[in-house]
């Protein structure tokens, strides 16, 4: 595990980087989406989870206090599960293809995974 601060920094650093890599890419599959309601709507609740799960992770960065981080990450670790829940909507109805999005869904599934652990770590 990070035992510095040096390397709690840069594994900080670059789960924020991925979370934006992330937001970024379900953005991508937003663009590209038909215009009926359904897809839409996904769409919308994809890139407002994802977003949100990026935008809390830096607030996680920046907490005053152990409790704050905690209630911050707890809400990056939920977005961040919405967004993939969203995506597999989006193959679940056939809006779009599984091979399309298999290896976001498993970047997102990554990405809950050490948010999870992260959150483990901190009671």
């Amino acid at each position: 595990m990070y035992h510095t601060p040096e390397e709690k920094a840069e594994f900080a650093e670059l789960t924020e980087q991925r979370l934006k890599q992330f937001m970024l890419r379900c953005v991508h599959v937003f663009r590209k989406l038909p215009n009926a309601y359904e897809a839409q709507h996904f769409g919308k609740q994809l890139v407002r989870a994802s977003s949100s799960s990026a935008a809390n992770y830096r607030a996680v960065r920046r907490a005053r206090s152990q409790n704050e981080f905690f209630a911050k990450l707890s809400l990056t670790l939920e977005e961040a599960d919405e967004s993939v829940f969203w995506l597999e909507m989006l193959v679940f109805t056939g809006l779009v293809p599984s091979e399309r999005l298999v290896d976001l869904i498993d970047e997102g599934t990554q990405l809950i995974k050490i948010l999870a652990k992260a959150r483990s770590n901190t009671k």
